[in-house]
């Protein structure tokens, strides 16, 4: 991963390594109304060295949701069977999508949800009510509510019930959640970040380098006897569904580069990593803004928007007035 940033610092024109940025959430919990469900959140309370923390209520958990019923208003309201448990995390499709991106168990996403107490039925944390959605990794958060959004489809309002161990086993300082608690959350799944481009395929604009994906990485080819073009060039290879770049945008790529006089590969930068646009060498200020996530694009940058002094202490390294090839794909956008 340190290999990765230092690539992206080098797109850097003088900036410093606080212009990268994690696109990740640092919600705090389920009792804070700014957070998300923290995986460890600071509203956990912390258990007795002496004493390990009981049930208050027992419940015979149940096998399935089917005992538990949701509203289809835009801000879902759930009649639990309180008092109400479940033996394993699952989750019901309530609205599916038609679209076909998934999320992975280590996705960034953009969700609206409401979550109940399976104990007294009450609503202990809701996004909708906060009235802005929330973004942060499936890694960050509980346990059940990653494996409850691991496989779902961005577009879909899923009803995931965990018991106590998935979600606060120790329940929350603020006392809604207590030890054994079961939860129920309704989720609204906005957007995600996107693992490689997916989208519908452009058509290539002659007289362009060519592009070939091979073992899931690009590859370039300079035509024979082409000149580098004077100006940049943005030509689109897979055009994305997701949100547009804009001038302000923090943005999460993988990319690799090429030296146009001689086809050399530059960087090869192909894991994810984000930052901010607004940090980034000119070609890409310029080029990427208007490019959708799960876009990858095409970028020939000449040496005024790069570096055209060059990057003698690069490996390898780049002389001075050399023009690069990006090809880039866009995962996320935020902002």
């Amino acid at each position: 991963m340190m290999h990765t940033a230092r690539n992206l610092r080098r797109l850097l024109l003088g900036a410093t390594a606080t212009a990268l940025v994690a696109l990740t959430a640092c919600g705090s919990g389920s009792a804070d109304p700014s957070g998300s469900p923290s995986a460890e959140p600071s509203t956990s309370a912390s258990a007795s060295p002496s004493a390990s923390p009981t049930p208050t209520t027992t419940i015979t958990p149940s096998a399935d949701l089917s005992d538990v019923s949701v509203s289809d208003a835009d801000v879902p309201v759930v009649k639990v069977p309180a008092p109400w448990g479940i033996a394993t995390t699952q989750t019901e499709v309530l609205r599916e999508s038609t679209g076909s991106q998934v999320l992975a168990e280590d996705s960034t996403v953009t969700v609206n949800y409401v979550g109940y107490n399976g104990t007294d039925g009450s609503v202990f944390d809701s996004s909708f009510e906060r009235g802005e959605p929330s973004v942060f990794s499936l890694k960050s958060v509980v346990t059940g509510f990653g494996k409850g959004l691991t496989g779902q489809k961005v577009g879909s309002r899923v009803l995931i019930g965990m018991p106590s161990e998935d979600g606060y086993p120790q329940g929350s300082a603020d006392g809604k959640i207590k030890p054994g608690d079961s939860l129920l959350f309704v989720v609204d799944i906005i957007a995600a970040n996107f693992t490689e481009a997916s989208g519908e395929a452009v058509e290539p604009v002659a007289g362009l380098p060519t592009v070939t994906m091979t073992d899931g990485k690009p590859e370039l080819a300079i035509p024979a006897g082409a000149t580098a073009p004077a100006d940049l060039v943005v030509a689109p290879l897979i055009k994305g569904a997701g949100t547009a770049i804009t001038a302000a945008s923090t943005i999460e790529v993988k990319y690799r580069s090429w030296v146009f006089g001689d086809g050399q590969l530059f960087e090869d930068a192909w894991a994810a990593q984000a930052g901010s646009l607004a940090g980034l060498i000119d070609g890409w200020q310029e080029g990427l803004v208007g490019q959708t996530a799960g876009s990858r694009v095409m970028l020939v940058v000449p040496p005024a928007m790069a570096y055209p002094d060059g990057q003698p202490k690069s490996n390898p390294p780049l002389e001075a007035g050399q023009t690069l090839v990006y090809v880039i794909d866009i995962l996320d956008v935020q902002g």
